[in-house]
């Protein structure tokens, strides 16, 4: 095995904005157009767009201004200097607003735990570590992970910090130019890390970065995520900054290049969806979402329209412009057609013929009926629906999946109408899908037989735990910006309400078990950075609509939707 690579080299405005209650389709488009507002603590705060929620709203930063460092690998920011702060203070001070509520005290706290994360690469800040719970043994939770770091990315473009953001994702596209080998096979040229670490030579006074892409991961599987989650954060830099010279360098349009040679690939697959191994995205343990999982489909449809609007029109930059745009055309039809699924569709499947032959074939798949579970039709509401986990040959997954669906709708992979029908189910079940702590990463938990078969017998993905229908506060983040987008920002503040009465008090955790999410995971580590980020970027995207931007793209008009409005849509 070849040695892990090592790096060696040395606005403001005063918009005022719309109520989310009032955005109609053009309202949203211009929402997304405009740039985010930067929190500024020497600025009248700005009204929030639902008063009575005003006080809960207020963004805090951590009011302390010595932070202690944390080991000699990772240099811990202890002063707020080397943090790029156009026009402003970052201050650790927590604003307060005109009318004199106070911020919700989870904030300040919040913001001083993500500061603590922070990792330093020769005095640059350059990510967050992915927890900071000294109580167990490390692992890999000391280094910073790519998708780990999108939400506390987030964060610090919503609080006009975005030097980090930069830095991270210069280290990265550097990090993916070296050659990666597992055993004697060598990845693709694209490849992004899953992680990386600094490595402090105290002898020397040295400090070096080496990177993971799979060959020290449990499982041995390389991220299929990591690259489309950097053209994501790519385009939030940009958006957030309005600065495009970072996108535009030789360097970064090469990088995307190479991740979509990787995804854009002609082969014997006969589906415009992704082929991926189980344990190639956030669930990264075996847990049957091998073929053509609901996440990465979605972020891969979410990449692919972000580089769209990064990618140079040069020589290079349009070949893949083609590309791109026909395999979304292929995507969209194909995610919107064959994994959409609400009452009609549900019925539809039930009474499927099988071993039907030619292009006139309905049961396309091939799927028995029979291997409809019992539970997906109490599950199913009048009102509702989502894209379900998996499609593939004589096989359907109809498992629930958050973190897709979200990417969904902010991609508008989705439809309007199946937006509105995602967010009805999960008002619909809500119990299910959030309980008492948001929210399930899949729902329901496999057990029993198919636990063993599924998962290997794995001890950590038991039923009702981990990602096996474990509740992740990180995915409120997610949650939050669907909820903006679709014009339902109550569900996101009851989301928030919940998370607010334990987070804190439980120091953070990764995740939470059981069918209500009511216990600290058995394994969950304490002050989990993305926990931690993704509280704070829900609430301030809820505090000021415009940083949705980021995060969200209008619905492209090119792309027909080849489904009509069904009729578990209608009331």
């Amino acid at each position: 095995m070849s040695a892990p690579p090592v790096e060696q080299n040395g606005n403001a405005n005063g918009d005022v904005l719309h109520s989310v209650f009032e955005i109609d389709d053009g309202d949203f488009s211009r929402l997304l157009d405009r740039p985010s507002r930067p929190l500024n603590v020497d600025r009248d705060r700005q009204r929030s767009f639902d008063e009575r929620s005003f006080s809960e709203l207020s963004i805090g930063v951590s009011p302390r201004h010595t932070l202690r460092t944390f080991d000699n690998t990772f240099r811990v920011m202890d002063h707020l200097e080397p943090v790029y702060s156009p026009g402003r203070r970052s201050g650790f001070t927590t604003p307060r607003s005109q009318t004199g509520f106070e911020p919700h005290p989870m904030i300040g706290e919040a913001w001083e735990a993500l500061r603590r994360s922070l990792v330093y690469f020769r005095g640059q800040p350059v990510g967050t570590i992915a927890a900071l719970d000294n109580s167990e043994e490390e692992l890999n939770y000391d280094q910073v992970f790519v998708r780990d770091f999108v939400p506390s990315a987030l964060a610090f473009l919503m609080n006009g910090e975005p030097e980090i953001v930069k830095n991270f994702l210069l280290k990265t596209l550097r990090l993916q130019s070296w050659e990666k080998k597992i055993d004697q096979f060598k990845l693709g040229e694209g490849v992004m890390p899953a992680s990386f670490k600094v490595l402090h030579d105290p002898v020397r006074n040295y400090e070096t970065l080496i990177a993971d892409f799979g060959e020290s991961a449990i499982g041995r599987v390389a991220p299929v995520d990591s690259g489309f989650w950097w053209i994501i954060l790519l385009r939030a830099y940009t958006k957030s900054t309005g600065d495009a010279t970072l996108a535009e360098k030789p360097e970064c349009q090469k990088g995307m290049r190479l991740i979509l040679s990787l995804c854009l690939s002609e082969g014997f697959d006969t589906f415009p969806t992704l082929l991926c191994a189980d344990g190639c995205s956030m669930i990264d343990r075996r847990m049957g979402v091998y073929g053509y999982p609901i996440e990465i489909q979605a972020l891969f449809f979410m990449a692919l329209r972000c580089a769209l609007t990064l990618l140079k029109h040069d020589i290079e930059g349009k070949e893949f412009v083609e590309r791109i745009v026909k395999r979304l055309h292929a995507l969209s039809f194909h995610m919107r057609s064959y994994f959409w699924l609400d009452l009609k569709q549900l019925n539809d499947i039930y009474r499927y013929k099988t071993e039907e032959y030619s292009h006139t074939a309905v049961n396309k798949f091939n799927v028995i009926p029979d291997s409809l579970p019992e539970w997906v039709f109490d599950f199913m509401p009048n009102h509702g629906g989502y894209f379900i986990g998996n499609v593939s040959p004589a096989r359907m997954d109809f498992r629930w999946f958050a973190l897709g669906n979200c990417i969904a709708i902010l991609s508008s992979l989705a439809t309007p109408e199946q937006s509105t029908a995602i967010m009805d189910l999960i008002e619909s079940r809500w119990e299910e899908l959030v309980g008492e702590m948001p929210i399930k990463v899949c729902y329901p938990a496999i057990e029993s037989h198919e636990w063993r078969i599924v998962t290997g017998c794995d001890p950590k993905n038991t039923r009702w735990s981990y990602h096996n229908g474990g509740s992740w506060p990180v995915l409120l983040w997610l949650l939050t910006a669907a909820c903006i987008k679709t014009g339902r920002p109550q569900i996101a503040r009851r989301a928030i309400e919940l998370a607010e009465a334990r987070l804190l008090k439980d120091s953070w955790p990764e995740y939470y078990d059981g069918k209500l999410g009511r216990y600290v995971g058995k394994q969950a580590r304490k002050f989990q950075t993305w926990s931690i980020a993704g509280y704070l970027v829900a609430k301030m995207m809820l505090e000021d609509p415009s940083h949705l931007g980021m995060v969200a793209l209008e619905e492209d008009k090119q792309m027909k939707p080849v489904m009509k409005r069904s009729a578990s849509w209608t009331c």
